[in-house]
């Protein structure tokens, strides 16, 4: 069977934010060509946004629905190259949805990924004041989002979102024959919100075997993420005040990462010996961390569309406790590779903490348990299989629709 040409779109988020689905893209990548396949890039990078003039910084959300240079300059790059096929990943803010009139232009068929829900709501996160929140989603449209400013909290700043969900979905909706949900929990929103239910496929990501499993039971409790409001870290801050009051569990609890709550959790962890923050953690570092650990902990209150932390715990062999809501209710199988907490709850969270952490024997179970899920179902070969097998549907279909003539 022969290798495949893919083109890959891609808009780069800041450096200055590690970015998962940046990693998802590269890492998708080094796999396809590790097995033979040709795959070139077509990149634009919001680091490049701070470079320009003022009045190009002006002009940066105009470009939000509709970059007609980008439609030019790719439509002439797919005629030159005929990539079998176009994988979309982000075309926020410098690409634009003229990605896909480049693409009918030159009649290649496109697949896109759907990292988080910015088909139906503007900031992509369905939340709005550290809670879910639905509003956009179904007939209404963006407008609510315009009327809560949920991009940046500014109404001007989401303008140009909502402006581009109006007038861009059915342009994604007809313009893509294959759309990847990374979950079935975000495949069910997006139904639900009326995208096409025979495009959405559920492709869950992959994570790379990090080539070493936990050896002995850990010494450790990981929170490894973003500290924001919607990755629950208040929520674990607030358990582990709990678990403390009751005498702890006898080994600390680990932070890792960055982001707006860093003053609180630098304040909340200072003089303390049954917490550390350890800052930002490079990718070798979050390898050896995760090892270490008795578990993971993800209590997002927010409806994680995946959850990368938890596939790369179970990948070291290392169960998780994680909030029992979207992806990862899929991901963990509760009781068995890691618990489930209720969402929100922080006596749920911690009696789930106490009961992981207190019996080693069921702890190693569990964390075993976890690995052979990670190899069933988010392996790198089972990442390829399934990768492959949509660009060939999608090629399939497109030909298909045109008659065969392609």
């Amino acid at each position: 069977m022969h290798g495949l040409h893919v083109l890959v779109v891609h808009n780069r988020y800041s450096s200055a934010q590690p970015s998962g689905e940046n990693r998802v893209v590269d890492e998708e990548v080094a796999l396809l060509r590790a097995a033979g396949h040709r795959v070139d890039l077509f990149e634009r990078r919001s680091d490049s946004i701070a470079d320009r003039s003022l009045l190009g910084k002006v002009a940066v959300p105009l470009l939000v629905p509709w970059n007609p240079a980008v439609r030019t300059e790719l439509a002439a790059r797919l005629r030159a190259e005929r990539p079998d096929v176009v994988h979309v990943h982000n075309v926020f803010p410098l690409l634009s949805p003229a990605v896909l009139a480049a693409c009918a232009d030159a009649g290649v068929p496109v697949v896109a990924t759907l990292h988080n829900y910015n088909q139906i709501c503007p900031p992509g996160t369905l939340q709005r004041d550290g809670r879910l929140c639905t509003e956009c989603v179904g007939p209404a449209a963006p407008l609510p989002a315009v009327r809560h400013g949920c991009y940046r909290n500014s109404r001007l700043a989401t303008v140009p979102l909502a402006v581009n969900l109006l007038v861009n979905r059915r342009r994604w909706w007809s313009g893509v024959e294959r759309f990847f949900c990374i979950s079935v929990a975000q495949r069910d929103i997006l139904v639900r919100s009326g995208m096409p239910a025979e495009r959405l496929a559920v492709k869950h990501n992959f994570v790379p075997d990090p080539g070493a499993c936990r050896a002995g039971a850990g010494e450790q409790l990981l929170f490894l993420g973003r500290l924001t409001e919607a990755k629950g870290v208040r929520l674990l801050m607030a358990a582990w005040d709990e678990i403390a009051a009751s005498g702890g569990v006898g080994v600390p609890l680990v932070l890792a990462g960055g982001g707006p709550l860093e003053g609180e959790v630098t304040a909340w962890a200072a003089g303390r010996d049954d917490v550390r923050y350890a800052g930002l953690l490079d990718p070798a570092q979050c390898r050896e961390a995760v090892a270490r650990s008795v578990a993971v902990v993800a209590p997002s209150v927010a409806m994680e569309t995946f959850g990368l932390v938890v596939a790369e715990a179970m990948a070291a062999g290392v169960p998780v406790v994680a909030a029992g809501h979207g992806a990862f209710v899929e991901l963990v199988e509760d009781g068995v590779t890691g618990l489930l907490h209720q969402p929100g709850d922080p006596a749920s969270l911690a009696s789930r903490v106490r009961r992981i952490a207190a019996g080693p024997d069921r702890n190693r179970e569990m964390g075993e348990a976890a690995r052979r899920r990670y190899e069933k179902h988010f392996s790198p070969a089972v990442g390829l299989e399934r990768l492959v097998d949509e660009y060939r549907t999608a090629i399939a279909g497109r030909t298909e629709s045109m008659g065969g003539s392609r």
